[in-house]
């Protein structure tokens, strides 16, 4: 599909929508996988309201009894998850965006506490900017998709761009809010801007 064709489609699509969700799993291919740790925090977020019957609602939508966190899960039972999480979720956040903030930081908490997470975390000594510029590199060990890349637009700020990225915007708006919120800089903002189906950009700051 032509880039500008895609990104008009998409303008027409509802956020968290069946047809968002529908464009997307369109999509996947059978090689677009991610780590069960991911899977497992929306569960976890929709566990949080303490009823096992909306658990099992969500792993149904996933076509999945349990979730494993070292094992490699197709992109598309990630997406009717998180799509599937946010719904539930929209009543005690308010909206569906915000339930797929809230389900990014989840994903955040469960990504740090990876090897991939831990490694980035001492990489990084606590540095927002090393942390950032790791971001990259350390996606790659999580999923098995996507392209990502960094361009600085100051001292403390800059821009990461996601090519090939299944999950909308504001997910990944609250992972990397979760991310950042573990180095030491103060005042971490995350503005993410949807550009078509599969990519998106994020305007990073903070202060030191």
């Amino acid at each position: 599909m032509h880039v500008g064709a895609e990104s008009a489609m998409w303008s027409l699509l509802s956020p968290g929508s069946d047809e968002d969700l529908e464009a997307r799993l369109a999509m996947a291919s059978s090689s677009d996988a991610a780590r069960g740790m991911f899977l497992r925090s929306t569960v976890d977020a929709v566990r949080a309201l303490g009823d096992e019957a909306l658990v099992r609602r969500c792993l149904e939508a996933g076509g999945e009894e349990k979730i494993v966190d070292f094992f490699v899960y197709p992109i598309a039972t990630n997406l009717r998850m998180v799509f599937a999480a946010a719904r539930m979720l929209e009543g005690r956040y308010g909206s569906v965006d915000e339930a797929m903030r809230q389900l990014g930081r989840r994903a955040a908490q469960s990504f740090l506490s990876s090897t991939a997470g831990l490694a980035l975390q001492l990489l990084s000594c606590g540095d927002a900017k090393r942390l950032v510029g790791n971001l990259p590199s350390t996606y790659r060990a999580a999923v098995s998709f996507g392209v990502r890349s960094v361009v600085w637009t100051g001292p403390t700020s800059g821009r990461l761009t996601m090519h090939r990225e299944f999950m909308p915007y504001p997910f990944h708006e609250g992972l990397l809010l979760g991310v950042l919120e573990k180095s030491q800089a103060r005042g971490v903002q995350v503005r993410g801007h949807q550009l078509s189906t599969l990519e998106s950009d994020y305007d990073i700051s903070w202060v030191t």
